[in-house]
């Protein structure tokens, strides 16, 4: 009588073989559509890869193309960062942001000074702060006799030129990560027309301490068009944000959110006019420093957990989120909040999780904001068929854009009218998507496409004719 393996074995054998599938299996024609699609996009065959395979990992791929070159992901880097976190941290984890006081509160004045230290929070933004500032004021404190001490060393990061990655400094895209982020370090600028007194009102959140905001700019005639050059906004003065030129009245109401030009100020700018603006008072300054060792917090505020976190991670392709996120796995696990800490951490949880074969992805800072990043479909298919199979798996999907829905595919509709949950990344030079993908079938299959070209935005057609291909089984 042959020897049969327990249930359990064989199924574990039966996925290690469709892993190996995927990373050995031989090219194979791309679908006609998709051809087409990358000739009318001039991106060779050979600047992409591309890979439809089961997310049971049970058959072979439908699809295999250069599954084994390593590429550059762009944003869908967030894919590894976000289902790392979730292993590691659970969905339920909450960032905290402690608060001190190193003095006793008399008649409403605290005489001594306030700490708020930052333990990375990817998501404080001007809401979350006014509350934290509005608990202090319930602790019966109107007024402070010291100074206001923002402690940011639980991170530590090389203070970097935003405009270095592309030139677009301003892009708040390009705001560096802080253990005490507050409100990505952006200000955001209402428009609001005003015909009768020709001139549009220039709302600004939040009000900085010590920066001149223009608060009124000429209205002009004509079509609203490019109304940011008509603007002609000046950022370059941390000490002021002005205008030279004017707004299109056709225009109505717009918003704008830039990165405010000094980063390492914004925090204390930020804070203080919060207080102020809330009729509270200061007789020091703000300023940075540590909290003094052996104080204790009178509170601490919580995140939202990580599982709503990682939803504005990958629907809206947040890097600084998924940079504090990465910097926080290496702060959780190694005590480092550092970059060479959370590549240690990810690339041991990698090893230990997915495997220590062929195709081990490079890891810079965890967004994809990265000319360093690389990764293989193989390998990214193996992590995506180790999510599927996984707890997380559920909060994982969720917050991935929806094709047609929302996030980054919310004008992405599948011609076929099927259904996907896929992460997009776009660099200059790097574009792509990669997630799951529901078959005609009730199958569903974790589809990637990704290509680093010189016109590799162009390529978007192709990868939504190999998404609508993958539901047509």
């Amino acid at each position: 009588m042959p020897f049969a393996l327990p249930k359990p074995w064989r199924q574990a054998v039966v996925f290690a073989c469709a892993l190996a599938a995927i990373a050995h299996a031989t090219a194979q024609a791309l679908p006609s559509e998709v051809d087409a699609a990358l000739t009318r996009a001039k991106v060779p065959r050979d600047a992409v890869v591309m890979l439809v395979a089961d997310a049971d990992g049970v058959r072979p791929p439908r699809l295999a193309w250069r599954t084994q070159v390593q590429v550059n992901p762009a944003s869908i880097m967030k894919l590894v960062t976000t289902y790392a976190a979730l292993d590691l941290l659970g969905p339920a984890f909450t960032w905290t942001t402690p608060v001190y006081v190193d003095g006793p509160i008399v008649n409403g004045v605290l005489d001594g000074n306030l700490y708020i230290k930052g333990q990375g929070d990817p998501k404080l933004v001007i809401e979350r702060m006014w509350l934290l500032l509005r608990r202090i004021q319930g602790l019966g404190i109107n007024s402070i006799a010291g100074d206001i001490v923002l402690d940011r060393s639980a991170f530590e990061t090389v203070e970097a030129d935003p405009a270095a990655f592309d030139g677009e400094g301003l892009r708040p895209y390009n705001v560096a990560p802080d253990a005490l982020l507050l409100n990505y370090k952006s200000v955001v600028m209402t428009f609001v027309p005003n015909r009768a007194a020709q001139t549009a009102q220039v709302n600004f959140e939040p009000s900085l301490t010590g920066v001149t905001m223009q608060r009124t700019v000429p209205l002009s005639a004509g079509d609203c068009g490019d109304y940011r050059a008509t603007l002609a906004a000046d950022y370059a003065d941390g000490a002021r944000i002005g205008f030279a030129g004017s707004y299109p009245a056709s225009c109505g109401e717009k918003v704008w959110a830039v990165a405010y030009a000094d980063p390492r100020s914004y925090a204390v700018r930020a804070i203080g006019g919060l207080w102020s603006e809330m009729g509270s008072q200061l007789k020091g300054q703000v300023r940075e420093g540590r909290v003094p060792a052996g104080l204790k917090p009178v509170f601490e505020v919580a995140s939202p957990p990580l599982a709503e976190v990682i939803r504005d991670i990958n629907k809206y392709s947040n890097n600084v989120m998924a940079q504090q996120l990465f910097l926080t796995l290496g702060l959780q696990q190694k005590n480092r909040g550092t970059l060479d800490g959370a590549r240690d951490t990810v690339k041991q949880w990698w090893n230990d999780r997915i495997g220590t074969g062929e195709g081990q992805p490079v890891f810079d800072n965890g967004s994809g904001l990265s000319r360093n990043e690389r990764i293989t479909a193989a390998a990214l298919a193996k992590m995506l068929q180790v999510a599927w199979r996984s707890p997380a798996m559920s909060e994982l999907m969720s917050s991935l854009p929806a094709s047609g829905v929302d996030g980054t595919l919310r004008r992405r509709a599948l011609r076929s009218g099927g259904a996907a949950h896929l992460k997009t990344g776009t660099l200059r030079d790097a574009a792509g998507v990669a997630g799951f993908v529901d078959g005609a079938s009730g199958r569903r299959y974790i589809v990637i496409a990704i290509a680093n070209h010189a016109n590799a935005s162009a390529a978007r057609p192709a990868f939504d004719a190999l998404v609508d291909w993958a539901t047509q089984d």
